[in-house]
Parts: C-alpha cells; structure tokens; sequence
C-alpha cells in the first residue's frame, strides 16, 4: 500500500494534537517533535507535576493487562522515592542512604552515591544532573553519567519534599522554600514558610507549595510571595498545576482547585479521610488517592465525582500517574494498580511484598516503581 505525503502529514497531526491536548502547565506551547524516548525527568512527570504523561503510546487500556515483570533491582529498606528516568536511566533513592542509578532497560547498576541519610525525595533530572535530597537536610546535585557530586546545599530539614527543577533553578523545601542555581547551588533567594513536606511545582512563573496549613505561590524569579490559600490542616500533598488552576490536597480530607493567578478557591471536593497523595491531572480530570482507601476521578472544572476504586487499604504517599487512558498508583495494600482513566476499572495489579508509598513512572512503554520489600520494580509488555 503506498501511503501518500498528504496522509503522513495528517498522521503526524493527529499524534501532535494528542500529545498536546492537555498543556501541564497550561500555557501555549509547540508541538513537540516525535521522539523515540521520552522523559519521566521528576516527580509527577515535569516541573508542575501533573503526573500526566503526554507522549505514552505503548501501554493503553486494551495493553496494560499484558504488564509483566522485566526486572527488579534491589536498593534497600523501605522506599518512598519516585523514580526518574532521563535517557534510558532510572534515577531512585532509597532508605538505604543511597541515591541509585539503574539501566532503564535492563536493571543493571550504573553507579550509586551515598548521602549522609535515608532519601525519601525523588530525583529531579536537567541537564545530565541529577537533584535530590535527603532527611539530613542536604540538596545533591550529581553528575548524571558518573554519579559524581558536583555540588550541594543544606536546605535546613530535610524530608519527603522532592526539589523541582525550571529554567535553571532548582525549588527545594526545608524549614524554608530555597531557589538555587541549578549549575552552581548559589542561593537566589530563601523564603521562610516553616516546615515543608510538599514538593514544590513549577507553571507559567510561579512556583506553588504546601507548608503547615497554607499553599503558597511565589514568583519564581525574585521569591515576592503571591499569595496564601490557608486550608483547614497541613498540606504534604504537592499541587498540580494544569490550565491555569492548581490542584492540592489536604489533611482536612478535602481536595482543593485553586485559581493559579489569584489563589482564589474554584472548588473543594471532601474525602473520607485526609490527602497526602498528590493529584495527577489530565484531559480535564484530576485523580488523588486518600488514606480512606479510595482512588478518586474528579472533574476537574466542577470537582463533581466521576468515580471512584477502593483499593484494600490505605493511598498516603502513592501519587496516580496518568498515560494514554490508564491511571497507575501503589497502595499499601501492597499492590501497584492500573485503573482505566474514563470509568475506574481493574485494567491489572502486581502483589509486592509489602506497602507501595512509591508514586509510579511511566515511560516509553515502562511503569517503575518502588515498594517497602526494598525493591525497584520495571514492568513492561
């Protein structure tokens, strides 16, 4: 069959329009070229951590339920980090004190780094350097390729906050929300919020995070606060910013839509218990597990239920990660789910050996996440 020029140049159309039909970030942008490797490059995908991504062909609804095990590494202890993955790389810590880097392909070691603590945070990618933090507080910044420390910065309380990473600057929390060089740690500016477990997200200029009972934005360049949203408790949860409203939760149980500019509340939808979990966003609908069990889909211009599915027990750190029509999050129930994105079915499941507070990657085909058994599991068809 000969495909004509017209029909490539309809096709190429059509993948782009899908691949952007959510901008994360809200804001106008081209369309990206097709590549054959795409980028999980932080938490939550990129730096405002929608946990949506875009550009997943492989895994869908009708292939997911073909999942299998391609390997598993073991990194040690218990494991709260979300992975990386930057050009056939995973990226992982551990509670081990080590910061791993594992063939995307295969699981074979490339190089570790051990911290001065365990590392809760997940690695943040750019630039062939990696960024992490771990519970003494310290900010690494590592060469990529060797592993190597080329800087790093005592963000003063360490925690699970994972540094995001925009326009060469690098957000990280402590007792302080800190904005650094990215290529030489120099501290462009400190805002001090107290206590901060929430992973700062990065849109369109603003930089958003949770500390205490408030979600703060700041301009990202100089760090003049925006403006406050107080919720009713704390917020560990780490917003989501897509389409000009960011999405967090909070330990009062209820799930909050924010307007980005204004910090005006546009909605708030309550839960059966409180969220940590940070919400995933995509083609309109926000997905945020709760401790009551449940994965919830909810609409993300109205906060109205879409559905819901209850796991066997507990959705605290495990963030949803969202790619071509199928939702994947780890439970402590010891299972890692995927979910069809439109109507909250059972697509497949994997029994670890214990708690899933890991937040799942997917990426060219793969889903990387880790599990309390102290391994790194890679799934793929």
């Amino acid at each position: 069959m000969k495909i004509t020029t017209t029909c490539c140049l309809g096709l190429l159309m059509i993948i782009g329009s899908i691949a952007t039909a959510q901008q994360p970030c809200g804001g106008p942008a081209a369309v990206p070229p097709i590549k054959a490797v795409t980028d999980w490059s932080q938490f939550h995908f990129d730096p405002c951590h929608t946990g949506f991504d875009p550009y997943e062909f492989v895994l869908s609804p009708a292939t997911v339920g073909k999942l299998r095990l391609h390997w598993q590494y073991v990194i040690g202890g218990y494991n709260n980090s979300s992975a990386a993955v930057v050009n056939g790389v995973v990226y992982v810590g551990s509670f081990d004190n080590n910061v791993y880097a594992l063939n995307a392909s295969t699981g074979a070691l490339l190089w570790k780094y051990t911290t001065e603590a365990y590392v809760s945070s997940s690695p943040a990618v750019a630039n062939r350097v990696v960024y992490v933090l771990g519970y003494s507080g310290q900010l690494y910044a590592l060469n990529a390729s060797t592993g190597a420390l080329m800087w790093k910065y005592n963000a003063a309380g360490g925690n699970y906050s994972s540094p995001g990473v925009a326009n060469g600057v690098v957000y990280v929390g402590g007792y302080a929300l800190s904005a650094l060089n990215a290529s030489t740690g120099e501290l462009l500016w400190k805002y001090t919020t107290g206590y901060i477990q929430s992973s700062p997200a990065v849109a369109n200029g603003v930089v958003y995070v949770g500390s205490g009972i408030a979600l703060y934005a700041f301009n990202a360049s100089t760090g003049v606060l925006l403006w406050k949203y107080t919720t009713g408790d704390n917020v560990t949860s780490s917003p989501a910013v897509a389409d000009g409203v960011v999405y967090v939760g909070s330990w009062d149980n209820n799930v909050y839509a924010l307007n980005a500019s204004t910090g005006a509340l546009l909605w708030k939808y309550t839960t059966e218990a409180y969220v940590s979990s940070s919400p995933g966003v995509a083609n309109g609908v926000v997905y945020v597990g709760s401790l009551d069990q449940n994965v919830y889909a909810l609409n993300a211009s109205t906060g109205a239920l879409l559905w819901k599915y209850t796991t066997g027990d507990s959705i605290d750190f495990s963030s949803p990660a969202v790619a071509n029509g199928v939702v994947y999050v780890g439970s402590y129930d010891q299972n890692v789910y995927a979910l069809n994105a439109s109507t909250g079915s059972l697509l497949w499941k994997y029994t670890t050996n214990s708690d899933v507070p890991s937040s799942p990657a997917v990426a060219n085909g793969m889903v990387y996440v880790g599990s309390d058994d102290g391994n790194l599991y890679a799934f793929g068809l």
